[in-house]
């Protein structure tokens, strides 16, 4: 009679699965809470909502003349306020673009390495598997000969 062998239950030597977004989270700074938060509003509807009602507001106060006119047709002072809100938005939302480019890298190689502990640990289940495998035949063979049929 041959002894059944079965491998050595598999040993999880690899720390901890974490979460890459609470780590990252938590390693924020004040500019980039700051250029997330400007990012997520200014491609909002929210926000092209209220600023097309201050450009209606101001266009149709200084065109009826219902107050000073301070910013006449062809509305220049608009035009630089709203040149220097694009010139100021589009680095800031260009820093936080490039801080989640960062952390897409980061949760890619995160992921990788996931996988790598899944393979192995698939890989112990499938030799444990074949090892039972062969520990059944083995049984079946064994019983087969009690039986005295072959």
């Amino acid at each position: 009679m041959s002894s059944l062998r079965f491998p050595e239950p598999f040993k999880h030597e690899h720390e901890p699965v974490q979460n890459v977004n609470e780590i990252l989270e938590a390693q924020l700074t004040f500019g980039q809470k700051a250029s997330d938060w400007v990012a997520l509003n200014l491609g909002s509807w929210w926000f092209i909502t209220i600023q097309s009602i201050i450009l209606s507001v101001w266009i149709v106060v200084n065109v009826t003349a219902w107050a000073r006119h301070w910013d006449p047709y062809p509305f220049i002072l608009m035009n630089l306020v709203l040149s220097m809100q694009a010139a100021y938005a589009a680095p800031i939302i260009m820093m936080s673009q490039n801080r989640q480019a960062a952390r897409d890298r980061l949760e890619a190689h995160n992921d990788y390495l996931i996988n790598q502990k899944a393979e192995k640990e698939i890989r112990a289940i499938l030799d444990h598997l074949a090892a039972q495998d062969q520990a059944l035949l083995e049984i079946h063979r064994m019983m087969a000969e009690l039986r005295g049929t072959r």
